[in-house]
């Protein structure tokens, strides 16, 4: 075979091979798995954002519009009010004095006269003057007495006109004292109390705790001996109109929902919370707690609301009641935790520590002050003077008061 032949015979051979490799490649491609296809980036979808809400002129603005308690979070304390001592005030309806509570050791640290029966103690809109509502019942001698939250101890006290209760505008520029045996709202200059104006509320009979709109220009009020609502054009200052609950009939606190769409209403004779749609003022919900639903008050992350339930049905009642918290889940508006208070009791009103752990209430009928831990529902029982009522836990996170026992915002 001539060498010409021979290099045919190899080169033959070489593509012989090649092309058996190459089937070969081809049905190892087509019987192996496919590898996974590289996953899509995940499409750029940021949280849908809330509209601004436009407030009322000078109103501060509203920095979460799905939670309004956004900056009375844990951590949020503005450094001038985070300087205050850690106290509790307690404002003791019969004997007329304030009991101050040191927060750490639990232990009464003072006690100093006020007015006549002392209500509650109220944090001023800048958070400077701890207000203590002395309405002197069935009397004219009605005053305000100052705390300075700095040093815990009390100013000059200022002759004023049935001030069962007190919450300031929005803006700052009014206190707002709940006149309840006159069924009135009396507007005062929030620093020396000199009256600017009165509004009627005829309808409102037992006129006492309130909360506002997101958007700061109107409050609902609630009428305790009336069993309705009383709504409220701040700017304005006029009655918008009321609502007869459907059952109960003894609406007590009120709280606005962290989105501002609906109001939380306790009621002491329905032994629950109504839901109310605050904007077209109508009930559209009932939540069950306990016996004698009184108090209300947001946790720091704003998710969850304590429900003091005092234990009576009545205004005056016995010691030792079926009194104790319910927790109620912002969200599903469900009862998620009872806690009870341990021998009876008779939670009333207070707030919760700057920190969230502790949910401090008073025992109305049982000359107490419980410290009540928020995780595990345990109680703490604390002596004071007679009849405790709207206690203040001091100091509190966020930007200004709107009023109670410290409504911030």
């Amino acid at each position: 075979m001539n060498p010409r032949t021979l290099a045919a015979l190899a080169l033959s051979a070489m593509l012989v091979s090649a092309c058996k490799l190459a089937e070969q490649e081809k049905k190892d491609a087509v019987s192996a798995p496919a590898p996974a296809p590289a996953p899509a980036p995940a499409p750029s979808v940021a949280p849908r954002a809330a509209a601004a809400i436009e407030t009322t002129p000078g109103m501060p603005p509203v920095v979460d519009p799905n939670n309004v308690y956004s900056e009375t979070a844990a951590g949020k304390l503005r450094p001038d009010v985070a300087a205050a001592p850690p106290r509790i005030y307690v404002p003791n309806r019969r004997s007329n004095d304030v009991s101050v509570i040191d927060q750490d050791t639990r232990q009464v640290v003072d006690r100093f006269p006020v007015g006549l029966n002392p209500q509650h103690v109220v944090p001023s809109w800048d958070l400077k003057t701890l207000w203590v509502t002395n309405n002197a019942e069935r009397t004219t001698k009605g005053s305000l007495t100052p705390i300075d939250p700095l040093t815990g101890k009390p100013g000059k006290t200022i002759p004023v006109d049935d001030p069962y209760n007190m919450y300031f505008t929005p803006d700052g520029r009014s206190a707002i004292v709940v006149a309840e045996a006159h069924r009135r709202l009396d507007f005062r200059d929030p620093q020396s109390m000199a009256l600017q104006g009165s509004l009627a509320v005829p309808q409102c009979r037992g006129i006492n705790h309130a909360d506002f709109s997101l958007d700061g220009r109107t409050a609902i009020f609630t009428c305790e001996f009336g069993g309705r609502l009383a709504k409220v054009d701040i700017a304005q200052r006029k009655v918008l109109g009321y609502l007869k609950l459907s059952k109960g009939g003894m609406p007590q606190d009120i709280r606005i929902s962290p989105d501002g769409k609906v109001f939380f209403v306790a009621d002491m004779r329905a032994d629950g919370v109504f839901v109310v749609d605050g904007e077209r003022l109508v009930e559209v919900g009932f939540i069950k707690t306990g016996i004698g639903t009184h108090g209300l008050y947001p946790s720091r992350d704003g998710t969850q609301l304590y429900v003091a339930n005092r234990g009576s049905n009545k205004v005056f009642a016995a010691r030792g009641g079926p009194g104790g918290v319910s927790v109620i889940d912002f969200a599903t508006r469900t009862v998620v935790a009872t806690w009870p208070i341990p021998g009876g009791g008779s939670p009333d009103m207070g707030n919760v520590s700057a920190d969230g752990r502790t949910l401090w209430l008073s025992g109305r009928f049982d000359d107490v002050v419980y410290a009540i831990d928020t995780t595990s529902g345990a109680v703490q029982k604390i002596r004071v003077g007679t009849e405790p009522h709207g206690l203040t836990v001091w100091p509190q996170p966020g930007r200004y008061s709107l009023g109670h026992t410290g409504n911030l915002r």
